[in-house]
């Protein structure tokens, strides 16, 4: 079956799509990387363990 041109400007995708799902998921991952590593470092600091 072949769409004619009307119907293909009609065609729409959907809003949550699996590279939608995984840049939240690796975007997630990495805030909460972030968060771990500016953590460690203040309590390095606080701490004046600097090994």
């Amino acid at each position: 079956m072949k769409l004619n041109e009307v119907e293909l400007y009609k065609v729409q995708g959907g809003a949550i799509t699996s590279t939608f799902l995984n840049s939240v998921a690796r975007l997630i991952t990495t805030v909460l990387d972030l968060g771990r590593t500016v953590g460690s470092s203040i309590r390095r600091i606080y701490s004046k363990n600097y090994c």
